[in-house]
């Protein structure tokens, strides 16, 4: 039924290839429990990551609307920026970015490196903000200075976490799920970052049709549960009304504990999480989104508090931005 429902949009086929799903052999034996790896960070643009699934629907409605820029915003590291920019530059559309710094820090490495240097390489006009207090309304007012210049341009909402664009992780779940089939795995549980919402979403819309007894866990990176959830819930009302369906009955799952001190700033169990993975997987997790991730699996599990099984994480990737935060790892 959602394979059907999701073949009426149209899409860019910007990532061509089913990413990975790998065991995480030494981690698994450390754990006492099994843990694979959706390896997201690997999609095919830009230095991976998630936003790419989203981007391909979104793109492809900014091009049938004859759209000659696209407008979005972030944090100066913004991995959902990175890759919008390096879709319009692959399409031949400018990018206007509006950029905040959501940490305050003066770090060189952070205001010039990682992500924000990929910008420049992909020619973004920057437009700094103080802060993203109204993200909607202030992505708006920049697209009408744009259509006053004579341009045409298209918002990509921030994360590209609208109905639209989280169709592509409808497509992520299902093809996750053939995965899951062709190794003859039921999960215990599918755990992910929660942010803007569209990847915990799609993964639940897709896993309530196809694989009902497994839930999709969210581990919030910037919000508490009680904030977080609304936000969730929303989008996949309005994701499954796109769709043509019923939004599921069970409230989406989330965890929150991991998210401090706020968004963009790694706490210490973040950190502890990045060089764990790297050290017994050779994985590279981020400082915003998998680090505190991952944070939460590896205490979910220490505490007793998943259910018994294997366990599936999925990887959205930023490792662009993990050269950002050299500070935070050497200070």
């Amino acid at each position: 039924m959602l394979a059907t429902a999701l073949a009426r949009f149209p899409r860019l086929e910007l990532q061509l290839s089913v990413t990975s799903l790998d065991l995480l052999p030494r981690l698994s034996a450390e754990l006492g429990r099994t843990v694979y790896c959706k390896r997201d960070d690997t999609t095919s643009l830009a230095l991976g990551g998630n936003k790419v699934r989203k981007l391909e629907y979104l793109v492809a409605e900014a091009l049938a609307e004859g759209a000659d820029t696209l407008v979005t915003a972030g944090a100066i590291q913004s991995n959902h920026v990175r890759q919008t920019a390096a879709v319009a530059a692959q399409q031949g559309l400018a990018c206007v970015a509006l950029l905040e710094n959501p940490i305050a820090t003066q770090d060189e490495d952070y205001l010039h490196g990682g992500n924000r240097l990929l910008l420049d390489l992909f020619g973004v006009e920057v437009r700094p903000v103080a802060a993203l207090d109204d993200p909607h309304h202030q992505l708006q007012a920049e697209a009408q200075r744009l259509r006053q210049q004579g341009r045409t341009p298209k918002v990509i909402p921030v994360g590209g976490s609208n109905a639209l664009g989280a169709l592509g992780y409808v497509r992520t779940g299902l093809e996750l799920a053939d995965q899951l089939d062709a190794l003859a795995l039921q999960p215990a549980a599918v755990i992910v970052a929660s942010g803007s919402a569209g990847t915990q979403a799609g993964l639940d819309l897709a896993f309530n049709e196809r694989c009902p007894a497994v839930p999709v866990i969210g581990i919030t990176v910037s919000r508490t549960v009680d904030e977080q959830l609304p936000k969730v819930a929303a989008l996949r009302q309005q994701l499954a009304a796109l769709l043509g369906l019923a939004d599921p009955a069970i409230a989406p799952r989330l965890h929150d504990g991991y998210q401090g001190p706020r968004y963009g700033e790694p706490n210490p169990g973040t950190l502890a999480a990045i060089r764990r993975l790297a050290r017994l997987e050779g994985l590279v997790l981020d400082p915003v989104y998998t680090g505190k991730a991952m944070a939460g699996l590896l205490d979910l599990v220490a505490r007793d508090e998943l259910p018994p099984g294997p366990l599936v994480f999925l990887h959205t990737g930023g490792t662009p931005g993990t050269f950002a935060y050299r500070h935070w790892f050497t200070s």
